[in-house]
């Protein structure tokens, strides 16, 4: 919102009650084809929002929020940005591993490349989660969900040279701390995702998605091409629904070719 009054405001005064329909569906039409559909929703709600709130405070006396328009997002309309094998290699060796930072940031890639966690997720782990003799992680997933996942070797060893080299002696129990002052652990989900996005300009990446969960729909998407099954990519996502793992079906186009008919009337 701090963005829509700049634009329809500038430096002068902010004279409220001279909004209009006009500046709101203006501002939406501009900014909405930038962004993921999600995105724009995002926006829609914090405009409605806002216009209720001025008519709450009295700057103005009609509802605007019931005119700005809504934005569609139908379920498995899209296709999941993966990106490929090698691409992840190349994000991976973009990691200065000579420096602390650069260790601490190879093994968060590691994580989200090879077991597919969100951000969050990353940000929550314990050390107590790490049950180095089973070989294991625990996870703590969204809703209070808890699951443990097979720790791979590179993941294992990854940590370990962390934990035992780089993780600078702090009071918090956090995996993966700040390495200046404040050392703690990470604030939010927003850190490993600016984490990601360096590292994608460093690899010299240029993809759609530049966010952490890139990792994660592109570990789904290795695992369909070397056979796993829907249900197999549900289990290691960890989703609580199946449907929810459906939108990955659309990546196998070489299996999907195989269901198509032809095309009434010969090829095209």
């Amino acid at each position: 919102m701090r963005g829509f009054l700049q634009e329809r405001f500038g430096t002068a005064p902010l004279l409220l009650h001279t909004l209009g329909l006009h500046d709101v569906t203006q501002f939406l039409l501009r900014h909405a084809s930038r962004v993921s559909p999600r995105r724009a929703q995002y926006l829609v709600s914090a405009l409605r929002t806002f216009c209720r709130f001025l008519v709450y405070r009295g700057h103005l006396t009609t509802d605007l929020a019931a005119a700005i328009p809504g934005v569609a997002d139908w379920r498995l309309a899209t296709v999941p940005k993966a990106m490929e094998p090698e691409q992840v290699t190349r994000l991976l060796q973009s990691c200065d591993r000579t420096q602390p930072t650069g260790q601490r940031d190879y093994a968060i890639l590691l994580v989200l490349a090879r077991l597919g966690l969100r951000p969050g997720e990353v940000v929550a782990m314990m050390l107590e989660d790490l049950d180095w003799e089973a070989g294991e992680l625990l996870v703590r997933g969204k809703g209070g969900r808890r699951d443990r996942l097979p720790l791979p070797h590179d993941v294992g060893a990854a940590l370990a040279t962390y934990l035992t080299h780089v993780r600078p002696r702090c009071a918090t129990r956090r995996v993966f701390v700040c390495m200046k002052a404040p050392q703690r652990g990470f604030a939010n989900s927003v850190a490993v995702c600016t984490l990601v996005r360096r590292a994608l300009e460093r690899a010299g990446l240029e993809l759609p998605c530049k966010g952490a969960h890139i990792l994660r729909h592109s570990l789904a998407t290795a695992l369909l091409r070397a056979g796993a099954s829907m249900g197999d990519i549900s289990d290691v996502l960890r989703h609580r629904r199946p449907q929810t793992t459906e939108i990955y079906a659309k990546v196998d186009q070489g299996a999907l070719s195989a269901l198509a008919q032809p095309w009434p009337g010969g090829a095209v």
